[in-house]
């Protein structure tokens, strides 16, 4: 049976800081190389779309002013992005993404930005300008797949109030500067700040990513159905960062 992985991009043209776009196209790649059918859509503020179509919606980071400048758009979309998540739509977020489906962020002005509300948590700006930047390692589970995610931090926001972490940090920061976890996930959406890009130093974060979007349309499948692909640069560049923090 021939699988499809359909993506939406949202806000494709003003949320990709730090090279987002290198998970868009790590996930394609590791379709292809499987032969699983990859569609690739936007959508941009104003544009017209069903998002609960699709099996992956991706919003990636961006700096205050764009965050100001979408949220109007993003708010109007809210219901839609709900019918899309009790459908089993995954949610890939980066960092201004992640921030924005929580209750609000503060941003480095001190302007709120009310976020989507969906969960709890809330951000608020890092004081005297302070920024969580650096390397980041974290010890994840998810859906019992055990993995450690590597990436780079860079963010002023503050993260409280977590109750889903994705990950316990084992080097640098995470969703503020003494939280001990970073990022969020509860089966709907997976939320980081985690860039670099995210998906390229983490090949089986991002085959649980395509796992999650096959299962919007095949429930049964499973993060072990996936062809297994040679890894070798990957795990390389992976070995090189744990060994430098003496992680094993």
């Amino acid at each position: 049976m021939k699988h499809l992985v359909n993506v939406c991009w949202m806000y494709h043209d003003i949320m990709d800081l730090y090279g987002d776009k290198g998970n868009i196209m790590v996930l394609k790649k590791r379709c292809l190389d499987r032969n699983i059918e990859f569609h690739l859509d936007t959508c941009g503020i104003g544009e017209q779309k069903d998002l609960s179509q699709y099996d992956l919606i991706f919003l990636g980071g961006g700096a205050d002013k764009e965050q100001i400048s979408l949220i109007p758009d993003l708010l109007s979309r809210k219901e839609n992005i709900k019918k899309a998540m009790d459908e089993h739509t995954f949610v890939l977020l980066i960092c201004g993404g992640y921030q924005l489906f929580g209750q609000y962020y503060i941003a480095a002005d001190g302007s709120k930005i009310e976020g989507l509300k969906f969960y709890d948590y809330y951000t608020d700006t890092g004081k005297e300008g302070k920024r969580c930047i650096g390397n980041i390692i974290l010890e994840a589970d998810l859906d019992g797949l055990k993995t450690k995610i590597i990436g780079f931090e860079n963010h002023g926001g503050q993260t409280e109030n977590v109750k889903s972490p994705l990950g316990k940090v084992l080097k640098g920061y995470g969703n503020s500067f003494d939280a001990g976890y970073e990022g969020f996930y509860d089966g709907k959406i997976l939320g980081t700040y985690l860039h670099g890009p995210l998906l390229p130093k983490n090949p089986q974060v991002a085959d649980f990513v395509i796992t999650k979007a096959i299962q919007k349309r095949n429930p049964d499948f499973s993060f072990n159905d996936l062809q297994p692909l040679e890894d070798l640069f990957e795990e390389k560049a992976r070995k090189a960062l744990l060994d430098r923090f003496q992680i094993k």
